[in-house]
């Protein structure tokens, strides 16, 4: 046990930051390896790969996962500041790659390099977005609105051309939540709120793959055969057959046909083999993240912190919300990962880096210190 006597940067740490927050999320890494084994096996046998292949790869990303979450968490929140600057020029600068460049897999191109840039642009926008609103409503002298307003369109469009109109919605709804929280004038919040609904209509008018998702959603008949809604129809029949209390672990059917089962859909395997009541365990992990981040970013003093903390909770309950959703045919696919349960490095590392920023913006300081880095606050 470190002693609270002890004055190395480990043990202040360890006695700032929040500790039930770090064992939660802990606990889903683990709950998602253990995920990972029931619902990957079939997944790498229908592509000829040895049967534990995801798993091993899984334990792989845990090891940087790991590495990022906690070299994060022991940054100040000018560090955050700086390194997320760093984060969003490098994945702006990649996307934009992966635009010219990347390869087309299944109609977009997200990926380059083996990572998928989007997913670390994210917490980076999160934090610079965060710094902007707390400059505009602290310093005249800095148009913190005004770039907040410009950082918003410079982000999503690159995001929708990949196209990846689930990034564009989760970041966008997070920027909204930051907005209202800003305070700012309800004819801005009126404004922006019909300008995303306009955008929207213009995206179903426009994008045929965006219309047929939504015309599948609503009436699985219609859609003209654009979007295959099997693997949605699969997931409920996964919840069905699984009951409150699930078939038993490897004893699942369904996930055998489920062609995402390790990622997109693991959330169904879960239902299928250990039923419904491990999946309101689950939910219940993600609820006690997000409500104990977003209480402990509104009692924070310093506003850069408050709404960092309280944005990259929202990043991940929504993203979280999102995934449930579609498993359970509340909303039209969108290709989202669950935070720390589905497969996949660059969601893992990407969320390993938002959980991380979380943690060092809610340690506890000295209000002295609190006081220190308001007066000489700056972004770099």
């Amino acid at each position: 046990m470190i002693s609270r006597a002890e004055r190395s940067p480990l043990a202040n740490w360890w006695w700032t930051v929040d500790r039930w927050l770090l064992a939660s999320v802990l606990m889903l890494m683990v709950l998602g390896l253990v995920l990972t084994m029931a619902g990957s096996p079939p997944v790498a046998e229908r592509l000829g790969l040895s049967t534990f292949h995801f798993v091993h790869r899984q334990v792989l990303y845990l090891i940087p996962t790991l590495a990022v979450l906690l070299a994060a968490s022991f940054l100040t929140p000018r560090q955050v500041r700086r390194s997320a600057l760093i984060i969003y020029v490098v994945s702006m600068a990649l996307i934009i790659a992966a635009l010219l460049f990347g390869h087309e897999v299944k109609g977009a191109r997200r990926w380059i390099f083996g990572i998928q840039p989007s997913e670390f642009l994210k917490p980076a926008f999160v934090i610079l977005i965060s710094w902007a609103f707390a400059e505009g409503g602290t310093r005249r002298d800095v148009p913190g609105n005004l770039i907040a307003l410009m950082l918003l369109p410079l982000t999503i469009i690159p995001l929708m051309l990949q196209p990846d109109f689930g990034q564009t919605l989760l970041v966008s709804l997070v920027w909204a939540a930051l907005f209202f929280m800003a305070g700012l004038h309800w004819f801005w919040v009126v404004g922006i709120g019909g300008a995303g609904i306009s955008g929207g209509l213009l995206a179903y008018k426009f994008v045929p793959h965006v219309r047929a998702r939504v015309l599948k959603f609503l009436d699985p008949g219609t859609g003209g055969g654009i979007v295959d809604t099997f693997q949605v129809d699969t997931a409920l029949d996964s919840f069905l057959s699984g009951g409150w209390f699930g078939k038993g672990p490897g004893e699942g059917t369904v996930k055998r046909i489920l062609p995402d089962a390790h990622t997109d859909f693991i959330f169904a395997v879960t239902g299928e083999e250990f039923g419904i009541a491990a999946c309101l365990f689950i939910v219940s992990i993600f609820a006690f993240i997000v409500l104990r981040g977003l209480l402990s970013s509104s009692s924070n003093e310093d506003p850069f912190c408050r709404f960092a903390a309280a944005g990259l909770t929202m990043l991940f309950g929504i993203q979280s919300a999102i995934n449930m959703a579609v498993n359970l045919h509340l909303m039209p696919a969108k290709g989202m990962t669950l935070p720390f349960i589905s497969y996949g490095g660059s969601s893992l590392i990407s969320l390993a880096l938002a959980i991380g920023f979380l943690i060092a913006v809610l340690r506890k300081r000295p209000r002295s210190a609190v006081l220190l880095e308001q007066d000489g606050k700056v972004l770099a």
